[in-house]
């Protein structure tokens, strides 16, 4: 009996600290949510920069590539977690429902990312070169992003 009482006690405590973990947020989360919000900050800040010098042209072409890199990173968090959480839900790679779904919604995010930068480019006349390194504010918001989360661990 007195080991029977014992194993209860040892499995609510593991029941504590698994619930206290699950409150504590994703590796990776705290960068996650600063990449979300740094991609339209850097945008914007080029778009600025664009319209100081009287370039309205390529503050539109930042901000549009700027706003596609956020959608794309977005879209892109939502699949990989939807991607990650079949898996664990069902690790039998044959018996996993909706795979060809994930894979149509990535394939059809290039598709729609294209077209956008297309139409932006056809009919609203941003340069094409403003689109583009609007859509490397997610390449930088993700590298000050990173920066940000190793100087944070080393303080």
């Amino acid at each position: 009996m007195f080991g029977d009482s014992d194993r209860a006690h040892q499995a609510e405590k593991m029941t504590i600290r698994i619930r206290e973990f699950s409150k504590a947020p994703a590796v990776g989360e705290n960068v996650i949510r600063r990449i979300l919000w740094l991609t339209p900050a850097f945008g914007i800040a080029g778009a600025a920069a664009a319209f100081l010098f009287r370039r309205l042209d390529w503050a539109g072409g930042l901000l549009a590539g700027a706003g596609l890199a956020w959608l794309n990173f977005r879209w892109l968090h939502r699949g990989l977690k939807s991607f990650l959480e079949d898996a664990a839900m069902t690790p039998n790679l044959a018996a996993r429902p909706g795979r060809a779904r994930t894979y149509v919604t990535a394939l059809f995010r290039y598709v729609l990312i294209g077209g956008s930068v297309y139409v932006i480019f056809v009919y609203l006349h941003f340069p094409l070169v403003s689109i583009v390194t609007g859509l490397c504010a997610l390449g930088a918001a993700t590298l000050a992003a990173s920066l940000w989360e190793v100087a944070e661990s080393r303080s």
